[in-house]
């Protein structure tokens, strides 16, 4: 088995649920992706830095994250595996608000002005969070190269990225779910 067909089956096992959810895009749903109960799995998120790294190696950047929560394990994941692999990259997360006390920084990490940059994302409906992210870094003068997500639920997120290089490890349809609409 793969690392990627694995992860797969670790997010079908321990992600996926069913019943009336909202999105934080305000949308409903009746199934949810929560990524946070495979990121917090150690055979999980060892597979996941292995994916980030493939998804992203070709690339030459220096950072790598994206809006707090989920892509804290994702960074942190990736930079294990680029280490791994002899390349030294930082890590960075953008809050979803500016702090109120302390640097009251939203950016928090090691990124600079003509850094380039990889956001990442765990799932995506319509992009709205990642896209937050995204205005943050370009805000302090980084480029970002490329947009990876965990799982993109096919509702608008890849519409909303048309400008980046977004590529999803997985979309729903690899779960057995067809998208609404």
């Amino acid at each position: 088995m793969t690392p990627k067909d694995r992860l797969q089956e670790l997010f079908r096992e321990r992600a996926l649920q069913f019943g009336d959810f909202t999105l934080a895009s305000g949308k409903k749903s009746s199934y949810y992706v929560n990524s946070k109960k495979v990121l917090f799995h150690a055979e999980a998120i060892s597979l996941l830095g292995e994916l980030l790294f493939e998804a992203t190696r070709d690339l030459e950047f220096q950072a790598i994250g994206g809006l707090e929560v989920g892509a804290i394990p994702m960074a942190a994941a990736a930079l294990t595996a680029f280490h791994r692999a002899g390349r030294h990259l930082e890590g960075f997360f953008v809050r979803k608000q500016t702090k109120e006390h302390g640097s009251k920084e939203r950016l928090e990490g090691q990124v600079h002005a003509g850094d380039n940059v990889v956001v990442i994302d765990d799932v995506l409906t319509t992009g709205g969070s990642v896209v937050q992210a995204i205005e943050v870094v370009e805000a302090v003068g980084a480029k970002v190269l490329r947009v990876v997500c965990i799982c993109d639920r096919l509702q608008g997120a890849r519409e909303a990225l048309a400008k980046y290089d977004f590529r999803p490890l997985f979309t729903v349809r690899d779960f057995g779910i067809v998208p609404a609409g």
